[in-house]
């Protein structure tokens, strides 16, 4: 169709402002409405009703959502999801959304473990600890599937901005297994000498001291 995403998300904002109330079976329906065309627009539009209405979600919709993102095969769909759906749906509910999760970061499909990790996002930014997110992304250091290593490291980014130390000394025994793309996303919040020990660790192929 050739919309920009600021011209789809601003008929969304328009349309979701009369859906204040919307019930959980009308916004599931019109969801699947609208990504039962393959256009991108259209999928785009029912990813951001899907945002908007995060809270209307719950641990059983999960699995329309891994299917929405099995067919999506594109990182400005997956991410969409994971960060702003799926993310909202961890900080609501962890306790019953994280196992899911968890089995996610197993899947073979990669966009699907992605999602695992990009769901940690928004906890993580909101204040949440880093043991979920570094209990999946351990597995997946040694990937070399780029939008995994790229995953890590921008959680990890994140994460350096509100929990420096703990950012930190994760990554410091780890530079010699994660990715060049994973480390370089990973140091660029951290405190200036922090982040140099851990780049020169990596081109040295060693873990970095921790301080």
């Amino acid at each position: 169709m050739g919309a920009t995403v600021s011209q789809i998300r601003a008929v969304v904002k328009e349309l979701a402002s009369s859906l204040r109330d919307v019930e959980h079976d009308e916004l599931v329906a019109l969801v699947e409405a609208l990504w039962s065309v393959p256009v991108h627009e259209r999928r785009m539009a029912a990813v951001m009703l899907l945002a908007q209405h995060a809270d209307r979600l719950g641990v059983a919709d999960l699995a329309r959502l891994e299917r929405l993102i099995r067919a999506s095969k594109t990182w400005a769909l997956v991410d969409a999801v994971a960060v702003d759906v799926l993310g909202t749906m961890v900080r609501a509910d962890p306790v019953r959304v994280s196992p899911v999760m968890d089995q996610w970061a197993t899947d073979a499909n990669f966009w699907i473990r992605r999602s695992a990790l990009l769901a940690e996002l928004r906890p993580i930014r909101a204040g949440a600890a880093l043991d979920r997110f570094v209990a999946r992304a351990d597995p997946m250091l040694g990937e070399t599937e780029f939008f995994i290593r790229k995953a890590i490291g921008w959680v990890l980014r994140e994460a350096g901005r509100r929990r420096p130390d703990e950012a930190a000394a994760w990554l410091a025994s780890r530079t010699q297994i994660a990715s060049g793309v994973t480390v370089r996303e990973a140091v660029k919040y951290l405190p200036p000498a922090d982040s140099a020990r851990r780049m020169t660790a990596y081109r040295e192929k060693r873990p970095a001291a921790a301080r």
